[in-house]
């Protein structure tokens, strides 16, 4: 009777996140419906010229400072390092506030998105599109469960794992080849749930270590967005020693079979926390 009972108990979980991920999902398909047309002025001419690469920092907007809105403090200390903080910029057709700058020839348009993270994809399928960006040259940047406060590692595509805010995004974008900053904010202890603790703040001893992990993050971004030596031999796999820096990814065209091996670490910020 108890296995029974239970059985039907998981049965109702199972059917109540899936009709979450159904309306989810449709509400991405309306809010993307508004047909775009892309303004004259610096975005038009970034259709046309140089190489150009998307900044996402996924959060919720007003929650800043949250452990799931991580990815939103990267772009904030990016964004400061680049010396563009105070060009922030509301855009109602991205759904989003913006930065538009350039990076050693490279145009970069940074992205907050102003929607909640389930759907923070419709924002970046819209700039995406507003910029003329393609997915492999979206950046996302965004919180890590499964990784300790103090490690961060690229990850070059393939599934969400869980994280709502990217689902959002491989769904909104119709493909899960968009490299990620994967940050890491560690796993609950005790009696805390997933969703207390990655909606709550970190504590004053996480916020040290905070400080060198958006110092590496924002360097790792840099090492991503910065076109390569043109004579470098082109990269035919990523590169699984943690003491390299991390190359750009070239295009999509890594293949399924190997990202397995994408998943790393580009060093360690700090050593493990409990």
């Amino acid at each position: 009777m108890f296995f029974r009972y239970l059985s039907l108990l998981f049965k109702k979980l199972l059917n109540f996140v899936t009709m979450r991920r159904v309306i989810t999902r449709v509400i991405n398909r309306v809010l993307l419906s508004e047909v775009f047309t892309p303004a004259m002025g610096v975005e038009a001419e970034m259709h046309t010229q140089g190489r150009r690469r998307l900044v996402v920092g996924l959060g919720n907007p007003g929650m800043e400072g949250t452990r799931h809105s991580v990815g939103m403090a990267v772009l904030g200390a990016l964004a400061s390092r680049l010396g563009v903080s105070d060009r922030w910029r509301g855009d109602k057709h991205v759904s989003g506030e913006v930065i538009v700058s350039e990076v050693e020839h490279t145009h970069v348009v940074l992205l907050r998105p102003k929607l909640l993270m389930n759907i923070n994809g419709v924002s970046v399928a819209k700039a995406a599109g507003k910029y003329g960006i393609r997915p492999e040259d979206i950046l996302l940047v965004h919180d890590e469960l499964d990784k300790p406060l103090g490690k961060i590692a690229i990850k070059l595509g393939g599934s969400a794992r869980g994280h709502n805010g990217v689902r959002s995004c491989v769904d909104c974008l119709q493909t899960d080849e968009i490299p990620r900053l994967r940050v890491g904010i560690g796993r609950p202890s005790g009696r805390t749930s997933v969703e207390r603790h990655v909606l709550g703040r970190f504590n004053s001893e996480e916020q040290k270590l905070l400080e060198s992990v958006l110092v590496q993050s924002v360097d790792v971004l840099l090492a991503q967005i910065t076109p390569r030596d043109p004579q470098e031999q082109p990269r035919k796999g990523p590169k699984t020693d943690t003491k390299q820096s991390p190359s750009s990814p070239q295009g999509g065209n890594t293949h399924r079979a190997k990202r397995k091996m994408e998943d790393r670490d580009p060093s360690p910020v700090a050593q493990k926390t409990s």
